[in-house]
């Protein structure tokens, strides 16, 4: 499986689960440690926990491979480390507090993410 197969089966998994606001970054030539980032929230401690738990579920079923998992427990922030894909799952407060998109997208990136998620639009 392609990272960019890898890709596109989290974000249909992220999607089935209601996952909100996911956003993807593109890490290739940026960064080594995985080729896409993507970032979701869920809109409590348990749907975090869930979505992260089917989420390596699903890979392992895909893939034969075990995800990695740290914050499950916790369900602020999950982070799942498939080696080409990472993903993150947070609690909207915990994801407004770190603003990880910040750090990973160019700016004019970031503004166009964010007009895109305005319900009003």
């Amino acid at each position: 499986m392609t990272s960019d197969q890898l890709l596109a089966s989290i974000l249909t998994s992220l999607e089935d689960d209601k996952a909100e606001d996911i956003v993807t970054i593109d890490l290739r030539g940026r960064s080594s440690i995985a080729d896409h980032m993507v970032i979701a929230s869920g809109r409590s401690t348990r749907q975090v926990a869930a979505i992260a738990e089917k989420l390596a579920d699903r890979f392992k079923q895909q893939t034969g491979r075990t995800a990695r998992i740290e914050g499950k427990d916790a369900g602020d922030w999950v982070l799942i480390d498939t080696d080409d894909v990472i993903v993150h799952v947070f609690r909207p407060e915990v994801r407004e507090f770190y603003q990880l998109e910040k750090m990973w997208l160019p700016a004019d990136a970031l503004s166009r993410s964010r007009e895109a998620a305005r319900p009003d639009r």
